[in-house]
């Protein structure tokens, strides 16, 4: 049987445990920030270091404490979150509490209706929205290492359903006084939106569902674009004839061209449907690239069946279009997934690994090469000693 003392500190103990199960998926700094408030939900957001805390009271009109922070690795000169009462979370129609840098270096904060002409670049400035915004406050902190804007905020119940709240928020780096300026044109940027379950603390919007796309996009071009494509290419330079003749190499490397051509085009098609999904914002060049990748790896896949027989006369400028198609091709790769890296900003990780796999490749086909030329080499070397007379052997005259 517990005794009574430790049943009280199990009491104690047991805030304190809750406290720290609702702080779990948010960055310790910014939990700290949230405890000093008692605020208790937590969650990171998709994009911008974004992390947003809250607490909520229902009733008549339901009461929400807020807490948007994002971290200050660049020095932000406004940053905003919103509510839109529409049918979906979007910029246009959000009514937002935006805190802005002043040139003294103070913090107005402030509330703002977003219309469709602040899409187009008019003057965005204070207004009343439909709700009840009380102890509206915004903090920038290099101890934190964080600005956050916080508020409690009175819904009206009929307008806005907690389990199902359009929310927005952003990051600006130019203000005009109490005028927020342009934020930048980022995919991160336009991505800042997404529907949220205060109760259940969970996101379930369309947004979600497309930055899970991008991200499988992402992956199937990097395994099949960016792996399986080069490898091939390695088991048919140095596996065919030399240095290293392998029997069964040709089912080889037209296996890894098959499987990273399938997965490449899956990826390619999620991205096709991404950018027509996409009507606020295109990346010209990555579109570009990628269309030229599918278009002439397509031709190289072709070669399984419209490729010249060994016999023929010109199969031998047909394997050099075929083999400087395929290197250009690796190259075009590589710039278009740091590309793609560059549009998604996922973890560093992203690339650091990507950068790993490069340069295994690399290595492997450095070991390579330097075996082919050894053994290249070293045929033309013994041939020559043995052409060249030994110092041994005796010479021979020949006199009139």
């Amino acid at each position: 049987m517990i005794s009574s003392s430790k049943s009280v500190s199990l009491m104690l103990a047991l805030p304190f445990l809750l406290f720290t199960i609702a702080y779990s998926t948010c960055n310790e700094p910014f939990n700290q920030i949230l405890q000093k408030r008692s605020i208790r939900n937590c969650k990171k957001l998709a994009t911008l270091g974004a992390e947003f805390g809250w607490n909520y009271n229902m009733g008549n009109n339901t009461e929400i404490d807020i807490i948007f922070g994002v971290n200050l690795k660049e020095t932000p000169s406004w940053v905003a979150w919103g509510l839109n009462p529409g049918d979906e979370p979007q910029m246009v129609g959000t009514k937002a509490i935006i805190a802005v840098v002043q040139p003294n270096g103070s913090l107005s904060v402030e509330t703002y209706s977003i219309t469709s002409s602040t899409k187009i670049g008019c003057e965005l400035l204070p207004s009343v929205v439909d709700f009840e915004v009380k102890r509206k406050e915004a903090e920038s902190s290099n101890t934190s290492g964080y600005f956050t804007l916080s508020a409690t905020l009175v819904l009206p119940s009929a307008k806005y359903n907690i389990s199902n709240l359009n929310h927005v928020w952003q990051v600006g780096f130019f203000a005009d006084g109490l005028q927020p300026m342009q934020h930048p044109a980022t995919l991160q940027n336009f991505d800042s939106t997404d529907t949220i379950d205060l109760i259940a603390a969970k996101n379930h919007g369309i947004g979600r569902h497309r930055r899970h796309l991008r991200m499988m996009h992402g992956i199937l071009n990097i395994v099949g674009w960016g792996i399986f494509l080069p490898i091939g290419v390695i088991i048919a330079r140095y596996f065919r004839k030399f240095p290293y003749p392998v029997k069964c190499w040709y089912i080889l490397h037209v296996s890894c061209q098959i499987v990273g051509y399938s997965l490449g085009t899956a990826g390619w098609a999620i991205g096709l449907w991404l950018g027509h999904a996409s009507r606020h914002y295109a990346f010209r060049t990555h579109r570009i690239l990628a269309i030229f990748i599918f278009a002439f790896t397509s031709l190289q896949i072709l070669a399984l069946r419209l490729k010249p027989k060994p016999h023929d006369d010109y199969r031998k400028y047909w394997d050099m279009y075929h083999h400087f198609l395929g290197y250009a091709l690796l190259a075009a790769i590589s710039v278009n997934i740091f590309q793609g890296i560059h549009i998604l900003k996922p973890d560093v990780t992203w690339e650091w690994s990507y950068v790993g796999v490069l340069v295994v490749l690399a290595l492997i086909v450095l070991v390579f090469e330097i075996c082919t030329w050894t053994k290249f080499l070293k045929p033309k070397k013994d041939q020559n000693k043995q052409s060249q007379p030994s110092d041994n052997q005796p010479q021979t005259s020949v006199s009139k």
